[in-house]
């Protein structure tokens, strides 16, 4: 079931897959539509079996946003929910946020100039700001991480658009979360949106696979306001065995694609890289 409002052409695309979170989403999207200099379509796609953001989409009466429900429910594959949605936006730029997240204010103003200016590269992402309600020592722990991302990801600039990034993304700690990153809608066509069989860290995939192709720049603010759960997926001090082995599946498909589309010797030659010249530089900088 579509929701359908028309809207001709607008700067950027907002893709927000939804699973019975109706207070967070609602927040979300109002970060998206305060943002000004830019104009925006907003696409909701609807995980749950009952429609739970219907009703939310329906009251906000506003022409920039659309819904969409999944006829077939994933229970949690934000693969196939993604790419549901963005081959329905019309954007120039692509920012697939997820429910509980917002977006900074002044963001996609700020983004839609670094891509005027950075003309050679498809993709544009910054510093993430944890918040939540989950205890101090976790919280403190999500700060460490991704400020020590932020450091990584701005040690990669000095190295040009493509390799750096994409040594961080494949063979060490990512450098982003998924909203964290806008990309122009032509990449997203070229690479066919995520990769259907990957459930969890399809974001990696994709925005690897994104930075070596099409190129990166890493801008000095902050791009996404990542909400922290507890117990966080993402820093879970115990994750199932379930959800182990869908990590290792999909590390082991990105790496096994990588080094098919790229060759061996590229393959190998990027994993010294990330394993032996970056964390040089760092201890360089120290």
């Amino acid at each position: 079931m579509l929701i359908e409002r028309t809207l001709d052409n607008p700067d950027i695309s907002v893709i927000i897959p939804t699973f019975r979170r109706p207070k967070q989403l609602g927040e979300a999207i109002a970060s998206v539509l305060s943002q000004n200099g830019v104009s925006i379509e907003v696409l909701v796609v609807d995980d749950s079996p009952e429609g739970s953001a219907q009703d939310i989409i329906k009251n906000l009466q506003d022409a920039r946003v659309r819904y969409l429900r999944n006829p077939k429910p994933t229970s949690g594959f934000p693969s196939a929910v993604r790419n549901l949605g963005w081959p329905l936006t019309r954007g120039t730029f692509v920012h697939f946020l997820d429910d509980d997240d917002l977006v900074p204010e002044g963001h996609y103003a700020a983004v839609k100039a670094a891509f005027d200016q950075h003309r050679n590269v498809g993709v544009v992402f910054g510093h993430i700001e944890p918040f939540g309600n989950a205890p101090e020592s976790q919280m403190g722990h999500e700060r460490h991480f991704f400020q020590d991302a932020a450091r990584r990801a701005s040690d990669c600039r000095r190295f040009g658009p493509r390799l750096a990034f994409t040594a961080r993304m494949m063979f060490d700690r990512t450098l982003l979360v998924c909203g964290a990153a806008v990309i122009r809608r032509e990449c997203v066509q070229s690479l066919g949106g995520f990769d259907p069989l990957i459930r969890l860290g399809e974001d990696v995939d994709f925005f690897g696979r994104a930075m070596r192709q099409f190129g990166a720049h890493f801008m000095n603010r902050v791009t996404l306001k990542y909400r922290i759960g507890s117990p966080s997926l993402m820093h879970a001090p115990k994750l199932s065995e379930g959800e182990i082995q869908q990590l290792r599946d999909g590390i082991r498909r990105m790496l096994a694609k990588y080094r098919t589309e790229r060759g061996a010797a590229e393959f190998y030659a990027m994993k010294i890289f990330s394993r032996l010249i970056l964390p040089c530089l760092s201890i360089l900088k120290s």
